[in-house]
């Protein structure tokens, strides 16, 4: 296994930022061929990584910080109104954790999520692929959750079980359900699910002030921000 200082880091060329139309991007990202243990994993989180497909990755913009990593300390968290009303909404739902989210049904529920909530966006058009690079990949301990409404698959969220937390890498759900708020639910579960695990912190990624898409996650107080190398608490 490679231990965090022995780790190889290396960075793209600019390129168009994905969230800020006027910004242009550059990613730092860890060696993919390096031998990432889950240990090494959570401490990159702690200090503001992420992972996509096999890349773990971080923003590293020459005059742009507005790429803040967030995290809930889930014994903390003190769900709104708003939220009750989201979970309870969603208790007929049931949720299991699954081997693999390599089959059909999953790429056409994600295929259609894709193409009615992100036709804006660098995922679209999606095609199979992308999808199976993107998500199923089975990285250190990821964890794949399948949400069904009766028989039918209403949503599916993959997360990575890291030892301070749970990282909510992505979630995709039927669009059609959208009165359900399930991407809000898939977040509430998975606060659940890090209580269950004595985990400390849900992470879910990063928020970015002037990027409407990302707005939904500062809903969640408390909510640490990774700033200047410290995590500080919004509350």
């Amino acid at each position: 296994m490679t231990s965090l200082s022995n780790l190889k880091l290396f960075t793209t060329h600019p390129h168009q930022c994905s969230y800020l139309e006027d910004k242009q991007a550059t990613t730092l990202f860890i060696d993919p061929a390096a031998d990432v243990s889950t240990e090494t994993y959570s401490q990159l989180a702690d200090i503001g990584f992420r992972r996509s497909g096999e890349h773990i990755y971080r923003p590293h913009c020459e005059g742009c910080n507005a790429c803040i990593p967030v995290r809930i300390p889930v014994n903390e968290f003190s769900p709104t109104r708003k939220f009750r009303k989201i979970w309870n909404r969603n208790q007929d739902l049931i949720v299991e954790e699954v081997a693999d989210i390599k089959g059909n049904e999953y790429y056409r529920l994600y295929e259609q999520y894709i193409g009615q909530r992100h036709s804006d966006g660098d995922m679209f058009p999606p095609n199979r692929e992308q999808y199976e690079n993107f998500l199923t990949i089975d990285f250190a301990s990821t964890r794949f959750f399948r949400l069904s409404l009766g028989d039918n698959l209403a949503a599916v969220a993959v997360a990575d079980e890291m030892c301070s937390g749970l990282s909510a890498m992505y979630t995709f759900f039927d669009p059609l359900l959208s009165k359900r708020s399930l991407g809000s639910f898939a977040i509430l579960w998975q606060i659940e699910q890090s209580k269950a695990l004595n985990l400390p912190y849900l992470y879910l990624g990063y928020w970015i002030k002037d990027c409407r898409k990302m707005n939904y996650k500062i809903d969640y107080r408390p909510l640490q921000l990774f700033i200047n190398d410290k995590w500080l608490t919004l509350t």
